[in-house]
């Protein structure tokens, strides 16, 4: 028993401080009725922002299983932006989200959720369950 707290233990706190941003934003991905929606837009403009403005890395946790129909939420580490990136960054990201939005069936397919005004801290992502590493 005691091997196995301290496997988790490592574990854990070889994910944690790994974690290079302090701050992140939240994009939740919500179901309506058939699941949730695609994270293929906001991926391709991540994808997009990093080659245009030569970022070479965008820290990307994916929390799972916060829903019977597969809702997850995506962190996106932000430190290591500048702040005239940051600034284009979130409004390309919201453009992104209100666009995916907009186009929409509204009767079946889930909503995307971003507020570029919430800030999620390194201390909440050490709290969260089901957190996996995407991308770096």
């Amino acid at each position: 028993m005691k091997n196995l707290i301290l496997t988790i233990a490592i574990f854990g706190s070889a994910l944690f401080s790994a974690q290079k941003s302090e701050h992140y934003l939240q994009i939740g991905y919500a179901s309506v009725c058939c699941g949730t929606p695609s994270e293929k837009p906001v991926m391709d403009y991540l994808t997009k922002f990093k080659q245009k403005n030569k970022v070479k890395n965008l820290e990307i946790y994916k929390q799972s299983g916060l829903g019977r129909e597969g809702e997850y939420n995506l962190y996106i580490g932000t430190d290591g932006l500048s702040k005239t990136q940051k600034d284009t960054f979130i409004r390309g990201l919201k453009a992104a989200v209100d666009r995916q939005n907009n186009t929409r069936s509204k009767n079946s397919d889930g909503l995307v959720n971003f507020n570029e005004s919430e800030i999620i801290t390194k201390a909440d992502l050490s709290k969260a369950r089901n957190l996996t590493l995407i991308k770096k």
